[in-house]
């Protein structure tokens, strides 16, 4: 007799967007880039769970990141190049990473935007 299988772990698909934002303004200012993850994480139509920045002082950049239920939204920014690195990954097809990343970029006033999308997750079928 031969012992039944568990069924398998449902697919799992979540997006990692990376992205870089060139040109911005308001990088040392801390409750500006927090309002941006808020206005990122609600566009994406996430859930945040809490937000956790540092600021490095005048002039200098803010580093933090958006718990979100679904997953999270990272950013690191350096103003005195008008740059900032962000990460957005979420979970299901129901989140919309390329909206986070607009609502943010338009927050931050930028004036390039570059980005990556990678596909992430188990139990799917290979592209």
């Amino acid at each position: 007799m031969t012992a039944a299988m568990p069924d398998p772990a449902p697919p799992y698909d979540g997006r990692h967007l990376l992205a870089d934002l060139h040109g911005c303004r308001g990088l040392d200012d801390v409750v500006l880039v927090e309002a941006a993850l808020r206005a990122g994480a609600g566009a994406a139509g996430a859930t945040i769970l809490e937000i956790r920045l540092h600021a490095f002082g005048p002039g200098l950049g803010v580093t933090g990141v958006a718990l979100l239920a679904e997953s999270h939204i990272s950013i690191h920014s350096w103003p005195e190049y008008g740059y900032a690195a962000l990460d957005i990954f979420l979970c299901g097809r129901r989140h919309d990473p390329a909206a986070a990343l607009s609502a943010i970029a338009e927050r931050l006033d930028a004036a390039e935007v570059r980005e990556t999308m990678i596909a992430r997750g188990y139990g799917l079928p290979n592209p």
